[in-house]
């Protein structure tokens, strides 16, 4: 299908999960709004989610919905009353493509996925393996025709979110002082580092700088407990706070050590210097875009990027974060930080 810009006055773009994820997506937000200023531009995504896109100058709503409770049909059925001229689906798994589909809009954009296919007349050619996802999600709009003016993501902290952290810092007697951050959690278990590394990691640091743990659900926080308990007092938990206030924390540490998460890619839009570990994904397609940030990984192996997401299918006992050096780690950090080992 020919695609015509000027009849597109409302646009809906559909990239359900993960954090880090919807995060590398906002470039495909500033870029329609750059292409139509006037248009209608809303995102939807679960819920989880919506703080990615909280404060985003280039969007006019963000659309959430609940796996537990949201069914394919209620959605269908909400979205095609909004009578959208262009759907642009960025993560095209079965469910987004019927959803894209059965909402009717003029334009239908997405990746030519198996069958899903089908469920676009505009389809694009994925280049996942090529590119960084970042380029990968522009490409949906540069098979429109359309300019592409940055490729920067966009994450909003406010003074309330840099106030929260301040006063944080200043409680914890933390203000001026060297402070490592250490996110050790992740969704994927293959691409967590382990919990006893973390604790050895934040021990070698403990004896002259203040450790400082990031975590998000409940899990993590338990987790994250153990952590600090072990490491001991040089350790101590952020508090329970959303990803806009995790952000604002994260930007008051030296350096950030941490899984590839979707706070690692807050970390790194927010100008936080980022020590990336990565194991199973590859960084230069979905890793740090800046010179902050510095990538470790198990070099010793060459089965790195395998993309598995579970332990149990991995054939070498996972030993690309299981073998991953806490000294190298260590080293590596106070080197990128500026501070001699």
């Amino acid at each position: 299908m020919k695609f015509q810009k000027g009849k597109v006055n409302k646009i809906l773009v559909i990239k359900p999960a993960a954090i880090g994820d919807v995060l590398l997506a906002t470039p495909v937000i500033e870029n329609l709004r750059h292409n139509f200023l006037n248009a209608e531009i809303n995102f939807i995504t679960q819920k989880i989610c919506k703080e990615v896109l909280t404060g985003n100058p280039f969007l006019t709503k963000a659309l959430t919905y609940d796996l537990k409770y949201d069914t394919t049909g209620f959605l269908i059925k909400h979205l095609s009353r909004q009578k959208y001229d262009l759907v642009i689906d960025l993560f095209g798994n079965p469910r987004t493509a019927i959803i894209t589909y059965m909402i009717e809009a003029r334009y239908r954009v997405g990746y030519k996925f198996n069958w899903r296919t089908l469920a676009y007349n505009i389809r694009v050619v994925p280049r996942r393996k090529e590119v960084h996802n970042i380029e990968f999600n522009l490409d949906s709009l540069r098979k429109l025709g359309l300019e592409i003016i940055s490729s920067k993501p966009v994450f909003v902290i406010n003074n309330f979110h840099n106030e929260f952290a301040d006063k944080f810092f200043t409680k914890n007697s933390l203000s001026g002082k060297t402070i490592i951050g250490m996110n050790p959690s992740g969704t994927w278990p293959t691409k967590v580092w382990y919990k006893e590394k973390f604790i050895s990691l934040g021990k070698k640091f403990s004896d002259k700088y203040k450790v400082l743990i990031f975590w998000g659900n409940e899990k993590e926080r338990i987790e994250a407990e153990i952590i600090r308990n072990e490491i001991g007092d040089s350790a101590l938990l952020i508090p329970e706070v959303n990803l806009k206030y995790m952000g604002a924390l994260m930007k008051k540490c030296s350096v950030v050590v941490t899984n590839d998460t979707g706070p690692m890619h807050i970390g790194w839009v927010l100008g936080v210097k980022i020590v990336a570990l990565f194991g199973p994904t590859i960084p230069e397609l979905q890793g740090p875009l800046n010179s902050n940030s510095v990538i470790v990984k198990n070099e010793k192996l060459n089965c790195l990027g395998c993309n598995l997401t579970k332990i149990e299918e991995c054939p070498n006992e996972h030993k690309c974060m299981g073998e991953l050096s806490v000294d190298e780690v260590y080293n590596k950090t106070l080197h990128f930080i500026g501070i001699g080992t």
